[in-house]
């Protein structure tokens, strides 16, 4: 009996705990499908179906004449769902398929078709067939047997992604940028466009497969934006910066060509060294980011400032006592050995005397240096220039109340050591003289366009106000152009073409080693009616061939301008055949009909037609158009009576 009682205990103990599991397990699986059901169904289908963004194409970046910079070109990846498809539609077309593949992408038929029956038999859903194809390519696939059925019957899947491709290569290679760098970077609020949206399953293997070909949201493409860059002039300072570098076996060095009324970058260059080798490459923007001494062509700052306080005057004498002056317990030299002797303050300029500039602000400042750097604070030489393109460098003027000023700070400054300006900062205060005073904040970008629409425009200077008055402006204008005429920089003196500017020799990191300097000459050309401003620095060129600025920097000034203005590039010879008459070449025709017929193997001049109008007729002479804007075309990219090929591309702009 009490076995039985013992038997029935532990049989309720056992039912008691089965309903209490069971009472668990309901409830758990209450909560999984009732209260929590949906965040499981979401997880659920999360796992087996996945939104991916797609990218969009960025605008195109483009030089002031329409030349392509940047440019994003779609490409794709084909592959092959080989379970989708159904056993006869593979054996009716697999054959043909792989002959088609085999053509376009080379390789036997064979191999394609045992590619193609492999991934049946293993029941790949994700064969890579073509990686990185372009649209016309993919647009041939899609359409070839077997794939042509779509990504279901078919078995076809493609993605696509972007490049972005610079049309220069490595020339202006970190002036356009890429990421957050140059003008890719810059600009990017307006290039990057806006994402898109596509739906993929999980397939075999962690691999996701687009459900269809449409995206469940479009991508939106980027605007294409317009510089200020001249790939002309770019090609020229680049060249022109290169062979300096070159021959004077220098670290690295920058050039930039800004056009003195609009403040417009025409061109800017950037070449440092590859370590061990005598090759150069786009490695940094140094131009925007890195401030350095400006040494000698900082004393056009220290005139300035000693004419606008009105201490001296260009007459103004000064002793440079046979080439050095001490003061307290450090001395400034001359770069000529006994010095000048007694000269006014412009033969200072000319020759760039350290020792009598040394003195003119030292003499007129020194019971209150305040006085000086103050006014080179009100000059703006203390603050960066706000550049969209990031990095750009912090100048630095010491001021009287730092606690490294010391009473030699003040004679130094005069000759531009102890201070740092970045080389675009001190193109810009040249510039502004240039301007009679008037400063133009530099800039990069011209237009920003939707492709016909504009979207906005950067067309008027930006005006910030005078470094000093017009008066001052002038008397410093003439002492440039007298420098190249007969003081530092005469060895690029040309009588046929005027140029006015400073050269610049600065040692550098003599604490280091000895030896080491940053050659420079800064200035404008036309002398008289000022078109272009430009600035050469280059770091650390080998002492034994040469580190003065007038042998280093400015030869490199004088080839910039002289291809701007003098050089006039060789016309094509044209045969009889194709030849026209000025007249006719220069004519605009009213009938389009007659431009399309007349220009057989000619660019026309198309400006002033509206743009459907004028890319009919380019399409027709079988170019390839590219149209920014609509309305009447304004500019093109090819000149008119230029040889053309077929296929060959041409940039449009009109408004």
């Amino acid at each position: 009996m009490t076995t039985d009682k013992s038997i029935l205990r532990r049989f309720y103990i056992i039912a008691a705990i089965f309903v209490v599991v069971f009472l668990l397990m309901g409830y758990k699986l209450f909560d999984i499908q009732v209260v929590e059901g949906q965040k499981y169904r979401n997880l659920a289908q999360e796992t087996v179906y996945r939104n991916f963004s797609i990218e969009p194409n960025r605008g195109n970046l483009y030089d002031t004449n329409m030349n392509l910079l940047a440019t994003s070109v779609p490409k794709y990846d084909i592959r092959f769902d080989a379970v989708t498809v159904s056993e006869s539609n593979f054996q009716k077309y697999a054959s043909a398929l792989a002959s088609e593949l085999s053509k376009k992408l080379g390789g036997s038929k064979n191999y394609h078709l045992q590619k193609l029956k492999k991934a049946r038999q293993i029941k790949n859903r994700y064969v890579l067939i073509a990686k990185q194809v372009d649209y016309s390519d993919y647009v041939a696939i899609r359409e070839f047997p077997l794939f042509n059925l779509g990504p279901y019957k078919g078995g076809f899947i493609a993605e696509q992604s972007t490049v972005r491709e610079n049309p220069l290569g490595k020339i202006g290679e970190r002036t356009v940028g890429f990421g957050n760098v140059g003008l890719e970077g810059a600009f990017d609020e307006f290039l990057k466009g806006k994402k898109g949206r596509r739906l993929k399953q999980k397939i075999a293997k962690g691999q996701w497969k687009p459900i269809s070909d449409i995206n469940e949201v479009e991508p939106e493409d980027g605007y294409d934006v317009i510089s200020t860059i001249d790939v002309n002039i770019q090609d020229v300072a680049h060249h022109a910066l290169l062979e300096q570098l070159e021959h004077f076996e220098a670290d690295h060095g920058s050039v930039v060509v800004m056009e003195t009324k609009t403040g417009e970058i025409k061109a800017i260059s950037n070449l440092g060294r590859i370590k061990g080798s005598n090759k150069y490459y786009e490695k940094l923007n140094y131009a925007v980011y890195e401030p350095h001494e400006p040494g000698s062509t900082f004393k056009l700052m220290s005139m300035a400032a000693a004419l606008e306080d009105k201490v001296i005057d260009t007459s103004t004498v000064f002793d440079t006592e046979k080439g050095m002056v001490q003061f307290f317990d450090r001395r400034v030299y001359d770069s000529k050995r006994g010095g000048y002797g007694k000269i006014s303050a412009a033969e200072a300029f000319e020759v760039s005397s350290n020792t009598a500039f040394a003195k003119m602000i030292y003499e007129n400042y020194k019971d209150k240096p305040e006085r000086f750097v103050n006014r080179l604070y009100n000059m703006g030489l203390n603050e960066k220039i706000g550049l969209r393109i990031k990095g750009e460098g912090k100048p630095h003027i010491p001021h009287p109340q730092d606690s490294n000023w010391y009473g030699t700070t003040l004679p130094w400054m005069s000759f531009g050591y102890g201070v740092s300006l970045t080389s675009l900062q001190t193109l810009t205060f040249y510039n502004a003289i240039a301007n009679d005073g008037l400063k133009i904040k530099p800039k990069f970008i011209k237009q920003v366009r939707d492709k016909h629409t504009l979207i906005e425009s950067y067309s008027d200077p930006i005006v910030e106000g005078s470094v000093c008055s017009k008066e001052t402006a002038l008397k410093l204008q003439d002492l440039m152009k007298r420098v190249v005429e007969k003081g530092t920089g005469s060895n690029i003196n040309n009588s046929n073409f005027s140029m006015a500017g400073k050269t610049g020799t600065c040692q550098t990191e003599y604490w280091i080693e000895s030896g080491r300097y940053v050659s420079s000459f800064v200035g404008y050309f036309p002398a008289d009616e000022p078109k272009y401003s430009c600035i050469v620095v280059i770091h650390k060129p080998n002492p034994k061939i040469g580190y003065y600025g007038s042998t280093v920097a400015a030869p490199v000034f004088e080839k910039i301008a002289q291809k701007i203005y003098i050089d006039t590039p060789l016309k094509d010879e044209i045969s009889k055949e194709d030849a026209f008459n000025t007249k006719i070449a220069n004519e605009k025709y009213e009938n389009y009909f007659d431009v399309s017929q007349n220009y057989k193997t000619l660019m026309p001049d198309i400006t002033g037609y509206p743009a459907m109008d004028a890319v009919s007729i380019l399409e027709n002479l079988g170019l390839k158009v590219n149209l920014v804007g609509n309305g009447k075309v304004q500019k093109q990219s090819i000149k008119s009576g230029t040889k053309i090929t077929n296929n060959q591309r041409v940039n449009l702009i009109s408004s």
